[in-house]
Parts: C-alpha cells; sequence; structure tokens
C-alpha cells in the first residue's frame, strides 16, 4: 500500500488554541493508528510545523483525514501538503 508524508503548520499560540480540541484530535488519531492507516505524525520541537506518514489506498484518503481532525476544522492546522513517499529503506 502507498505511503504518504504531510508536512503542515500550526497557528501562532497554538499551545492555548488546541486545548479544546487535543482530546478529540488525539482520539481520532489513536483511531487511525489502530485501523494501520497512521504510521506516526507529531509536531517539531519549536511547534511550528507538523509531520505525518500515512499508509492509505491514495492521497484522497489522506487528505480526507486531514481535513476532517478538528485541529483542521479549527485552524490550529492552518496549511498541509501531502506527497506520496518511497520508502527507499
Amino acid at each position: 500500500m502507498p505511503k504518504y508524508v504531510m508536512w503542515g503548520s500550526y497557528c501562532e499560540d497554538v499551545q492555548e488554541k488546541r486545548s479544546p480540541y487535543r482530546e478529540a484530535h488525539l482520539q481520532g488519531l489513536k483511531s487511525q493508528k489502530e485501523r494501520g492507516i497512521l504510521v506516526t505524525i507529531g509536531p517539531t520541537a519549536d511547534i511550528s510545523k507538523v509531520f505525518g506518514i500515512y499508509e492509505a489506498e491514495n492521497e484522497i484518503e489522506v487528505r480526507e483525514l486531514i481535513q476532517s481532525d478538528p485541529y483542521w476544522k479549527n485552524g490550529i492546522w492552518t496549511e498541509y501538503e501531502v506527497k506520496e513517499w518511497i520508502q527507499a529503506i
């Protein structure tokens, strides 16, 4: 199954603004992980960017997951890019 890399950006004051949505966000990610779609995801150390790896049927599925996430819906993630990734090693 293809793998996809997602790079995104966080809003300003992310630690304050994400609080109301954090639990729903984490539960959604946990569900994706349990279903085998989400390989890994997390912020950069300065919490300015988010990086994720997905294993999905196609890019549309990945984009749907991202756009249904509470962080995207509520402006915590402000932009993202998805690229199909070829794992060499």
